[in-house]
C-alpha cells in the first residue's frame, strides 16, 4: 500500500469513527445480552426440559432442583400441559413460578419459552377440542380457522404458554399414511391457504400478545421428501413457503426422514440451501422430539455437531445431544459462530414474544376458564363444515317420525370426535392415562342424536361390535423414539366400557325404520407411531355392516377416523354415508344437526377418497378423472340441496406483468334448503403442459345461499399462479391457458381459456400466490 494510499485509509477510518460516535449508534440489546452470558447460559438456551418434575403434589416449585438442574437458565419447557392432569389456574402458576425463579436467580435472568402443542386446540386439561386438521381442511374456510387459532391463542397465553409446535402442514397423498390427519390433505394450494390462516391467528399480528408458531415437518415428511425437485419447489415447499412469507411465521420444525439420504434435522441441502438462503428465513430451528439422537453418528458430541452444522438450532424435547456442544467446540467440530447465531436466534424469538421485557406476571390474573361458550360455537361451526356427506340415496335427512336404531362401535365413544395430538390422545398413547369426556364435554353421536331428537322420533342404542376383536395396531420404530418403549407396552385395545351384543343390535335395526352404523377407526389404531396393515374397516366391522345392510332397513354410514377407509363392497348398498372424520369436542351435535336436517351438510373432500387399496402417492392433480383407485374425487361433497354455475365472465387475455385479472360466475341455489356450496377455481394448460400438472387448484370460496337465492362470486387471479419452477428460477411463460370452476376437481360446472401475453418473466421467488 502506498503513503497516500495509508493516508486515505485512515481518513477513511476517522471519518467512520465519527459517524458513528455523532449518531450514537445502539448496541443490539441481543448481542449485548449474548456477550453478558457464560458459554454454559448459551448452551442452555439450546435445549429443552419438561416442567413437571420441578413441583410437589401441591404444586410449589422445588428449588433445590432447580439450584441442581437449571442453575444456567433453560431455553425451553417442552409440552408443559399435556404432561399432567392440571387445570388452567394451576398451569398458569406453575409457569410464573418458574419464569420468576429464572429471573431472580440465574445469572442474566432469562425466561423460557413455554412451547405445547395446539393442533386441535390446546393439549392441556380442560381445553376446547376442535375438529381435527383433515376434517378442517374440508370446510374450505380459512376465516374460521383463523379465528379458532386466535381463540387458542389467547387461551395459551392465559397460562404463560409462547410457542406451539403446530401446525403440521406436509402434503400427504399416501392414503395410508398415518399421520394423515394432523394435515390438510393433498393439495398444496390449500394446505397453504389453510396453513397461513392457521399461524395468523396463532401470532395475531404481534406476537408480545400471540403465540410464535412452529410449522412442521421440514421438508415432505410423509412421501413428499422423495418428489423429484420440482414438485418439491413447487408444491411440496409450498405451505412452509406461503407461512413464512405471507405470515411471517418464527420457527420451522424439521422432520424424522431423510431426504437425499440424509436426516432432515443434520441436512444442510434443507436446512441452509433451501430454507436460509431461497427462502431467506431468519427465525429459529428445532428438532423433532429426540431426532438428534437418531443421528447415526458414533456419539452424542458428534450427533451434536452434525446437527447445528446443518443449521439446527434447538435439541428438543431435552437438549441429550446439544448439551455436550462445547466438547464439540473444543474438538473444532463445531465453530463458536455457529453456536452464536443458534443462541441469538432463540434471544431474538424470546423478545419478540416480550419474555426479555422486565416482567411481574407471565399469564393472565384471576380465575382462567378454558372452553368458553365462543370456543364451543367455534368448534361446533368447524364440526358442521367439515362434515363430507359421500352419498344419500334420500334418506336424509330423517325428517318424518321415524324409529331410528343407532348401532357401532363410534356411536356413544369420545374416541370418535378426538384425533391425535388431543390432550385426550397423548395421554392415553404416550402416558396410559385415561381421561374423561367431561373435561372439556365431549358430547358423542349418541348425546347429541338424543339431545336433538326431533318430537316423534325414537331412538334406541345398541353396540353391535367393537372396534376390534384382536389387537391390530402396529407400533413402529420410526418417529418418536418414545414408542419404542410403548412398544413393549402396547398390546392392548381400547376399553369401550360396554358390551357389544350384535344380536341385540340386529333385533333394534330389523325394529326400526333407519339404522345410523357409527363405524371406523380411533386414536390406537392410527396416529403417530401407530398403524394397521390395511384400509378397510378394522375388526368385524365390515361383516357387522353387511348385517345390518341385510335387514332391508336404510343404512346410514357414519365413518369417523384420521384417513379415508375403503368401503368398496358395502358402499354401494348403504342408503348414504358421512365422513365425519374427527370432528372434535361438539362433533356429536354437529353430526345431530345435519343427519336430522337443521343444517346441510357442506364439506368437501381435501384428498382423494381411495376405492381399493393404496399405499402409494396419489393426487388429484395426477389427473385421475376415472381412475377405478379413487371412490369419490379431491373437492367432492354432497349438500341436501342442488346448485346452480352460470355467467362465467373473464378476460380472454391478460398480460404477464398485470397484478391480476378478474374471474366471475354467478352461484344460484336450486333447491328448497339453505346452504353453503364451495367455489372451487383450477387451472389447466393449453400451451406447456410439460411445466404443469393437468390441473391445480387456484382459488376457492365458501358461498352461504338461501333457497333461490343467487350470489356472484369473484376471484382476482395472479400471473404468478401460472409460474413454474425450473432451474432454480420462478418463470411466468406466454400462452394459453383453461381456467375451471366446479364444485369438485372432477365436476367442472364452467370454464374459459385465457391467454397470457408479454415477455416472459423469471423471478427468484414469487410473490403472489393466491387467488383473493
Amino acid at each position: 500500500m502506498t503513503i497516500t494510499k495509508k493516508v486515505f485509509s485512515i481518513m477513511l477510518l476517522s471519518s467512520a469513527i465519527i459517524s458513528c460516535s455523532t449518531q450514537h449508534k445502539e448496541i443490539n440489546p441481543i448481542d449485548q445480552l449474548y456477550n453478558q452470558m457464560t458459554q454454559e447460559e448459551r448452551i442452555a438456551q439450546l435445549h429443552g426440559i419438561h416442567l413437571e418434575q420441578f413441583f410437589n403434589d401441591s404444586n410449589q416449585l422445588d428449588t433445590n432442583k432447580c439450584k441442581a438442574l437449571l442453575s444456567n437458565g433453560v431455553g425451553h419447557f417442552s409440552q408443559f400441559a399435556v404432561t399432567q392432569r392440571k387445570t388452567p389456574d394451576q398451569l398458569r402458576d406453575m409457569v410464573e413460578q418458574m419464569q420468576q425463579w429464572l429471573i431472580h436467580n440465574t445469572p442474566n435472568g432469562i425466561p423460557a419459552l413455554f412451547h405445547e402443542e395446539v393442533l386441535s386446540g390446546i393439549a392441556s386439561y380442560e381445553a376446547t377440542v376442535y375438529p381435527q386438521q383433515i376434517g378442517l381442511a374440508c370446510s374450505f374456510n380459512p376465516e374460521l380457522a383463523e379465528k379458532k387459532t386466535y381463540q387458542t391463542a389467547t387461551s395459551l397465553r392465559k397460562i404463560g404458554g409462547c410457542l406451539a409446535l403446530s401446525p403440521m402442514v406436509d402434503i400427504i397423498r399416501n392414503p395410508s399414511f398415518n399421520r394423515l390427519e394432523e394435515s390438510y390433505g393433498e393439495d398444496a394450494y390449500l394446505s397453504s391457504v389453510m396453513g397461513v390462516a392457521f399461524v395468523k391467528g396463532l401470532q395475531h399480528d404481534d406476537l408480545s400478545n400471540g403465540i410464535a408458531a412452529c410449522t412442521k415437518h421440514f421438508l415432505g415428511y410423509g412421501g413428499g421428501g422423495n418428489a423429484e425437485e420440482k414438485e418439491l419447489i413447487e408444491e411440496i415447499l409450498m405451505p412452509h413457503e406461503t407461512i413464512i412469507r405471507l405470515a411471517n411465521s418464527k420457527v420451522i420444525m424439521t422432520g424424522y426422514h431423510a431426504i437425499r439420504d440424509t436426516k432432515c434435522v443434520a441436512n444442510t441441502y434443507i436446512q441452509k440451501s433451501i430454507l436460509r438462503d431461497y427462502l431467506h428465513f431468519d427465525g429459529l430451528t428445532v428438532s423433532d422430539y429426540g431426532s438428534i439422537d437418531q443421528l447415526s453418528e458414533k456419539d452424542a458430541i458428534h450427533r451434536a455437531a452434525a446437527a447445528i452444522n446443518a443449521g439446527n438450532d434447538v435439541d428438543f424435547p431435552d437438549g441429550d445431544s446439544y448439551r455436550y456442544l462445547q466438547e464439540a467446540i473444543q474438538q473444532k467440530l463445531v465453530k463458536q459462530e455457529t453456536l452464536e447465531s443458534a443462541v441469538k436466534r432463540v434471544l431474538k424469538l424470546k423478545k419478540e414474544l416480550g419474555l426479555l421485557n422486565k416482567k411481574e406476571q407471565f399469564g393472565a390474573s384471576g380465575h382462567i376458564q378454558f372452553d368458553t361458550p365462543e370456543e364451543r360455537q367455534t368448534a361446533y361451526q368447524l364440526a358442521s363444515q367439515s362434515v363430507v356427506m359421500l352419498r344419500n340415496n334420500g334418506v336424509l335427512p330423517i325428517k318424518e317420525s321415524k324409529k331410528i336404531a343407532l348401532v357401532g362401535p363410534n356411536a356413544n365413544s369420545m374416541w370418535a370426535m378426538l384425533g391425535d395430538y388431543s390432550y385426550h390422545s397423548m395421554r392415553y398413547f404416550w402416558q396410559l392415562e385415561l381421561e374423561d369426556d367431561m373435561h372439556p364435554h365431549i358430547v358423542s353421536l349418541k348425546e347429541g342424536l338424543t339431545n336433538k331428537l326431533p318430537q316423534g322420533f325414537s331412538l334406541q342404542y345398541s353396540r353391535g361390535c367393537d372396534w376390534t376383536e384382536k389387537v391390530e395396531t402396529i407400533i413402529e420404530d420410526a418417529g418418536d423414539e418414545r414408542a419404542a418403549y410403548m412398544k413393549s407396552i402396547q398390546n392392548r385395545k381400547i376399553d369401550s366400557g360396554e358390551e357389544a351384543n350384535a344380536d341385540e343390535a340386529i333385533r333394534l335395526a330389523v325394529q326400526s325404520d333407519v339404522i345410523i352404523a357409527a363405524m371406523g377407526e380411533n386414536v390406537i389404531l392410527c396416529g403417530e407411531n401407530r398403524d394397521r396393515l390395511h384400509l378397510r374397516l378394522p375388526g368385524e366391522q365390515e361383516q357387522f355392516v353387511e348385517k345390518l345392510i341385510a335387514t332391508g332397513k336404510p343404512v346410514v354410514l357414519i365413518l369417523f377416523g384420521g384417513r379415508a377407509q375403503v368401503i368398496s363392497g358395502i358402499a354401494e348398498k348403504c342408503a348414504a354415508i358421512i365422513q365425519a372424520w374427527y370432528p372434535g369436542e361438539e362433533g356429536g351435535n354437529a353430526l345431530a344437526d345435519i343427519l336430522y336436517g337443521n343444517i346441510s351438510p357442506s364439506g368437501k373432500l381435501s384428498v382423494s377418497y381411495p376405492a381399493q387399496e393404496l399405499h402409494e402417492p396419489i393426487c388429484y392433480n395426477y389427473g385421475l378423472n376415472n381412475d377405478p383407485r379413487i371412490a369419490y374425487p379431491f373437492g367432492y361433497g354432497l349438500s341436501y340441496t342442488t346448485f346452480k354455475y352460470d355467467h362465467l365472465q373473464m378476460e380472454n387475455q391478460a398480460s404477464i406483468l398485470t397484478d391480476r385479472f378478474n374471474v366471475s360466475c354467478e352461484i344460484t341455489n336450486t333447491g328448497s334448503v339453505a346452504a353453503d356450496e364451495i367455489v372451487q377455481l383450477y387451472l389447466s394448460p393449453i400451451d406447456h403442459p410439460e411445466h404443469f400438472k393437468p390441473i391445480q387448484l387456484q382459488g376457492f370460496k365458501r358461498v352461504s345461499l338461501q333457497p333461490g337465492e343467487t350470489k356472484e362470486v369473484h376471484f382476482a387471479v395472479s400471473p404468478h399462479q401460472f409460474s413454474y419452477y425450473n432451474n432454480g428460477e420462478w418463470t411466468i411463460d406466454r400462452g394459453k391457458y383453461q381456467i375451471k370452476i366446479g364444485a369438485s376437481s372432477s365436476d367442472i360446472r364452467l370454464s374459459g381459456e385465457i391467454e397470457l401475453i408479454g415477455e416472459p418473466q423469471k423471478m427468484p421467488l414469487r410473490t403472489n400466490y393466491f387467488a383473493e
